[in-house]
């Protein structure tokens, strides 16, 4: 039967997609680009906030059509809506065959048998648990880059997330598991392994009695084939003198650290449920800053959070332009269901997010540009992910400074034939906007 994948929503989900992919595989059936001649569409789902809740019906209720127009015998929906939303997607979109919970997806296999059987299967297991997956993961980012999920669910409780209710408690996975997983990614031609959880600084303190981030990096570190090690979503009260020293020793992490902060003001970040002040905050940074003086630092903002006052986004756009973060990134508050954040008020308007949001950006990106600019005539390590075009000697790369899908790219001139994949050393000549325009240092070509 031939199987068509749709996965919205965070590279954490993106990993699900892939290992339901690798057990579909394994037992014969044949995934498909084409959703118009699928026999079976699999939908795995976000629901993170509104935009992405959208996009999860806009996408089921557009596969759900096939059911019309083309050979489309079973729509499938799992992930965090079909978790959260189980009973309202059946009800409203009876095209639906099937659901599947966000720790439940090694079950696929046993709901395409109940299938054939006309059945209508659910499969909701205990949301604490983590899925035992025996297939390797089919990888289909394209790149030499792939996640490595290292920790499943989240005990913080911010007020306004709903990820808690959705993926469970805190849960990391085994040492052992992560290191044959990265290996064998490493076998498929990976260079580059992103490390990601929904927080990845506190991995092993529930398995392990203690944070294990750092013995879990020399471990990776080891593995043959791995060039680049990027970590994403580290919580800023959690990250060690451990990490920082680690990440100064080992020659294979990225100098890049995301850190969602989401705020400045010290009476938002309380009412936000965070565990930081702005004076943490502030010392954090200085620390990595004094400690990795090339970091380059990621943050996320929220803007427009219940109650959040003129003054407190001033405080915010004040507190940016002294960090100066390399890269940031800034959401409207979203108000979910069932979160103490939707109670508060007064809730802010669309318009007036919609105008903060764009003011820390304007504000952002003249921080970037001006980055950007100064990194002119200095030489980068750069990961090359492809060739622009064949008449071209431009090819397209990244950084340590620049996470895939996030961040920018490197566009980089080259007389000789560069290997995607390899990577090259390169001078920096230009720059435009987020991205870097360079040439190749001689002698450097297809390290």
């Amino acid at each position: 039967m031939n199987i068509f994948f749709v996965s919205l929503g965070c590279d954490k989900n993106l990993v699900d997609s892939e290992n339901m992919l690798g057990i579909l595989k394994d037992n014969g059936y044949q995934i498909i680009d084409d959703e118009q001649v699928a026999d079976i569409i699999i939908v795995n789902t976000c629901c993170f906030i509104n935009d992405a809740k959208q996009e999860s019906i806009n996408t089921i209720l557009e596969m759900a059509q096939y059911k019309k127009i083309g050979n489309l015998k079973a729509l499938i929906v799992t992930g965090c809506m079909a978790e959260r939303y189980k009973e309202e997607i059946l009800e409203e979109i009876p095209e639906v065959d099937a659901l599947l919970g966000t720790a439940s997806f090694d079950a696929i296999l046993g709901v395409m048998e109940e299938l054939r059987e006309g059945k209508k299967p659910m499969r909701f297991e205990d949301i604490d648990r983590i899925p035992k997956v025996k297939s390797k993961r089919v990888l289909t980012s394209g790149t030499y880059s792939s996640y490595l999920k290292i920790a499943e669910g989240c005990d913080k409780h911010c007020t306004y997330c709903i990820i808690p209710k959705v993926r469970g408690n805190y849960r990391s996975v085994p040492m052992e598991d992560l290191l044959e997983e990265a290996a064998y990614l490493a076998e498929q031609g990976v260079k580059e392994l992103i490390l990601v959880a929904q927080e990845t600084t506190l991995y092993g303190k529930d398995l392990y009695g203690e944070k294990a981030l750092p013995k879990l990096l020399e471990n990776l570190c080891k593995i043959n084939g791995i060039a680049w090690i990027r970590i994403l979503y580290c919580y800023p009260e959690e990250i060690t003198e451990e990490l920082i020293e680690v990440m100064k020793q080992e020659p294979k992490i990225c100098h890049y650290l995301d850190i969602p902060i989401q705020h400045a003001s010290d009476r938002i970040l309380k009412a936000m449920g965070r565990r930081t002040t702005k004076e943490d905050l502030i010392r954090i940074v200085s620390r990595l800053r004094e400690e990795i003086p090339d970091i380059t630092l990621r943050t996320t903002l929220i803007t427009g959070f219940p109650t959040e006052t003129k003054e407190e986004h001033e405080e915010l756009k004040a507190f940016v332009n002294a960090m100066k973060f390399e890269r940031l990134g800034v959401f409207t508050y979203s108000r979910e269901d069932n979160t103490p954040a939707a109670k508060l008020k007064p809730q802010i308007s669309a318009k007036v997010m919609n105008q903060r949001q764009q003011e820390l950006m304007e504000l952002q990106q003249s921080i970037v540009f001006a980055h950007t600019k100064e990194l002119v005539g200095k030489t980068f390590d750069v990961l090359i992910e492809g060739r622009i075009t064949e008449e071209e000697n431009v090819y397209i790369g990244r950084t340590y400074m620049d996470a895939p899908q996030v961040d920018g790219f490197f566009f980089l001139t080259s007389q000789e034939e560069l290997i995607s994949g390899s990577i090259v050393r390169a001078v920096v000549t230009g720059a435009k906007d987020y991205d870097l325009v360079g040439e190749l240092v001689k002698g450097s070509e297809n390290e």
